[in-house]
C-alpha cells in the first residue's frame, strides 16, 4: 500500500504544478523525496478509493471502548503561500511526527489547493479559496456517502465496523477552504445530525473569523456546519503569531483572527464541542512573530499535543497531564 496519499485541485501545464486552479487529481507515493513530482504517481479517483479502502482495511480491529487506540484517516489542509513543494515539505513533517513507525496514528492525506500566496493580496486569495472549497466539498461528500454506508453495513454485520476514523489538521487560511467545504457539504447532506463527519478537527493559526462559531457571526451558518459536521473542533492560537497580526489589519471587518485571538466566546453560543488553547508559551523568543505561524509543526510539544487531540483524549485530561501550556515562554527573570 501506499505510504502518502495527495488530492490536489491544482493546474498542471506540461506537467508541472502551478498556482491556478485545476481539476481534482490523485496522487500517491511509497517514498521520498515528497517535493520531486516525480515521487508522486497519479492515479484515478476510483483507484485512489479503491487503495484507500484497501489500506483501512488493515487497520486494527479493536473493541469499540479503544477509542482513543483505533487508526485514522486524515487530511491535511495547508494555508497561504505554499507551492507544490511546499505544501508537500509541510505535509512531510506532520507525517513524520504523527503517522509514521509505531505510534502512528493511521493515514495522512494531503489536500493540495493552489493558494495564491500573498498577505497583501488577502481578497483575492480568499475568493481563491472559496473556489478551491468546492472541490473539497465534493471530496468530503462522497466520503460522507461512503460512511453512511459503512454505517447501514455495521448495522447488518458488527463485523463490517468501520476501522479508521476522520480527521483534519487545517493550517492559516486553510481552515477558510475547509469552513466553506464543510458549509457546502452540510447544505449538500440535508444537515445532517445524526452522523459526525470528522471526529476530530485541529485548527493551526486559523486565518477565519475568530467569532465563526456564534449565531450572530457573518459566517455563523459556516461555524454551525462545522460544528454539527465534526465531533470536536480544537483551535490552536497564538496573540505572538505575527502574520495573522499583520492579515488581521489588512482584512479588519469587525473581528479578530481566530489563530491569533482565540474563540470570541469561551465556549461558544450552544457550541461545547469547540475549544481553544493559547500555544504561545510553546515557542522561545528566538522564535519570532513572523516564524510562530507555522512554526507549531516544528516544535515536537506542540505535535505530541495534536497527536493526543486527534486521539480523542479529553480537554481536562490533556490540561492535567500539562500538555497544553509549554514552559519556553515567557523568558524567566534572570
Amino acid at each position: 500500500m501506499p505510504a502518502y496519499w495527495k488530492i490536489t485541485d491544482r493546474a498542471f501545464v506540461n506537467g508541472v504544478p502551478t498556482g491556478d486552479q485545476g481539476p481534482l487529481q490523485y496522487f500517491v507515493a511509497d517514498q521520498g523525496p515528497l517535493d520531486n513530482l516525480g515521487s508522486w504517481r497519479s492515479v484515478s479517483a476510483d483507484d485512489f478509493k479503491a487503495l484507500l479502502i484497501g489500506a483501512t482495511d488493515n487497520f486494527p480491529k479493536l473493541d469499540p471502548a479503544a477509542n482513543e487506540g483505533q487508526s485514522h484517516v486524515t487530511f491535511l489542509i495547508h494555508g497561504y503561500n505554499n507551492g507544490w513543494q511546499d505544501a508537500a515539505n509541510l505535509y512531510k513533517k506532520v507525517c513524520d511526527s504523527l503517522y509514521d513507525g509505531p505510534n502512528s496514528l493511521g493515514i495522512c492525506i494531503s489536500f493540495d489547493w493552489p493558494s495564491l500566496g500573498s498577505l497583501l493580496g488577502y481578497l483575492p486569495d480568499r475568493d481563491h479559496a472559496k473556489d478551491c472549497a468546492g472541490d473539497l466539498a465534493a471530496v468530503l461528500s462522497q466520503l460522507y456517502d461512503w460512511m453512511l454506508q459503512k454505517q447501514q453495513a455495521t448495522a447488518n454485520d458488527p463485523a463490517d465496523a468501520c476501522k479508521a476514523k476522520i480527521s483534519v489538521i487545517a493550517h492559516s487560511m486553510g481552515n477558510f477552504v475547509l469552513q466553506k467545504a464543510l458549509a457546502t457539504a452540510w447544505t449538500r447532506k440535508n444537515q445532517p445530525l445524526l452522523v459526525s463527519l470528522v471526529n476530530q478537527l485541529v485548527m493551526i493559526a486559523a486565518d477565519v473569523d475568530n467569532d465563526l462559531f456564534e449565531p450572530n457571526s457573518s459566517d455563523g451558518s459556516d461555524g454551525n456546519a462545522v460544528a454539527n459536521f465534526t465531533y470536536r473542533v480544537t483551535a490552536l492560537y497564538s496573540g505572538r503569531d505575527a502574520v495573522l497580526g499583520a492579515s488581521a489589519g489588512l482584512k479588519h471587518f469587525g473581528t479578530r483572527r481566530l489563530g491569533r485571538s482565540g474563540l470570541a466566546v469561551r465556549p461558544p453560543t450552544g457550541k461545547d464541542n469547540v475549544w481553544d488553547n493559547d500555544c504561545s508559551s510553546f515557542f522561545p523568543d528566538s522564535v519570532t512573530g513572523l516564524q510562530i505561524h507555522g512554526a507549531y509543526f516544528d516544535n515536537s510539544s506542540v505535535m505530541s499535543l495534536v497527536g493526543d487531540i486527534l486521539r480523542g483524549i479529553d480537554r481536562t485530561v490533556l490540561v492535567s497531564l500539562g500538555e497544553t501550556q509549554g514552559k519556553a515562554w515567557p523568558p524567566k527573570s534572570p
